[in-house]
């Protein structure tokens, strides 16, 4: 089959966001239930509708396998598609990757994907609900040399990666700054966002240390919350109640992390990979993007990932950036609604939820001027896998 047939043959139709952030009381099937259920409510179906869910979970365990007791818990019935789904924060694309797969193919109608997490509690910093998440495992054999020579957690390694960026490129902390405060000016026009207090680029600098060259404003922030979306066929989509958010490309990209001299995985991404069938899909080029959503855990993310999708060559991401091209006004509206820095953290629902909105026209006093075509990233581990969507506000 060929691939440009996928090109908006199936929409997002359904977006189920809760309340984010310091959200106390609930468990993470809580906020899976609400989210799908706020998502049924945006898309206008009733749960009998559903016959599909993929469910990813955080830090926080849902019940059962990886969160497939989830059907029980919702009373969701005679489901044609369901799994517990993990790669980390490219699992949001790659979710409705297959969601829409499915549907073209006729094995689903419409398909619930959900992410939550419940990591915060009251008491706790947010650093310390994500620092024991694993447990003092240490992994034998090759994948435990991080630890054994002493660098220990996300933060420590993503701070290693583009500390060589910076050796490699002369990249600086003014230009991941310049991404930390355009982010946060969409997120001052964000009433759901976490952050909406404006900074400067001195405020930036006056952040602590998290693990240098990262300060505190490099960083994600953690929530407690859950996203869901729904697939549906562009059929369907016509007829319902939202408009329709057409995928019209998508791919993954996994180049895997060989831990050995010569293999460079601090600064160099899976987009690459994932954004060739995805751009051959919706038949794109990089010139042709309106606006977009990139995975943001930190800011050095956002600035590899510009240069991996080719918005500017290899190594020239700081200087790319640091016109302020990214914030409100700028020639290329990146994480409009403040992302996973300003924004909430819900892993690759952030920049996806976000995604929706923004091609649907929804997005109130930051929403882009053009949007016609809207590009979704997700990240997972240490840039180890990627997923790249292309939505639409037109069917083709």
């Amino acid at each position: 089959m060929d691939d440009r047939e996928l090109k908006g043959a199936t929409a997002i139709t359904g977006l189920g966001v809760t309340e984010q952030g310091k959200v106390y009381g609930h468990n993470t099937a809580w906020f899976a239930g609400e989210a799908i259920r706020l998502a049924l409510d945006d898309a206008g179906l009733e749960k009998a509708d559903i016959d599909g869910l993929l469910v990813n979970q955080g830090v926080t365990p849902l019940p059962g396998m990886g969160g497939i007791d989830l059907q029980n818990h919702l009373g969701l019935t005679n489901l044609r598609l369901l799994a517990g789904m993990q790669v980390g924060g490219a699992t949001a694309g790659v979710m409705v990757q297959y969601a829409a797969l499915a549907i073209h193919h006729g094995m689903a109608n419409h398909v619930v994907c959900v992410f939550a997490d419940a990591p915060l509690r009251e008491g706790r910093s947010g650093g310390g609900a994500y620092g024991g998440a694993g447990g003092g495992y240490v992994p034998p054999g090759m994948s435990g040399l991080y630890t054994a020579f002493g660098m220990f957690g996300i933060n420590a390694q993503y701070a290693l990666a583009a500390r060589r960026h910076m050796g490699m490129y002369g990249t600086t902390n003014d230009h991941f700054g310049a991404i930390a405060v355009g982010q946060r000016a969409w997120a001052a026009m964000n009433p759901a966002a976490q952050q909406r207090e404006l900074i400067t680029i001195d405020d930036y600098h006056a952040s602590r240390w998290v693990a240098e060259p990262l300060h505190l404003l490099d960083c994600c922030l953690i929530s407690n919350g859950g996203v869901a979306v729904i697939v549906s066929s562009a059929e369907r989509a016509r007829d319902m109640k939202q408009p329709p958010a057409y995928i019209w490309g998508m791919g993954q990209g996994h180049p895997g992390d060989l831990k050995r001299a010569g293999w460079d995985v601090d600064t160099q991404t899976g987009a690459p990979i994932a954004k060739e069938r995805a751009f051959q899909m919706a038949g794109i080029g990089v010139d042709d993007i309106d606006v977009c959503q990139l995975y943001d855990c930190y800011t050095y993310t956002v600035l590899v990932t510009l240069e991996d999708y080719g918005f500017c060559p290899k190594g020239e991401g700081g200087p790319f950036v640091a016109d302020g091209k990214l914030g409100p006004g700028g020639s290329l509206p990146t994480n409009t609604g403040g992302g996973q820095l300003s924004g909430f953290y819900m892993w690759g629902m952030t920049p996806l939820a976000e995604g929706v909105i923004q091609t649907r026209g929804q997005g109130g006093e930051r929403q882009a001027e053009k949007n016609d075509v809207v590009l979704v990233s997700g990240n997972g581990g240490i840039l180890d896998h990627h997923s790249t969507l292309v939505l639409s506000p037109q069917p083709s």
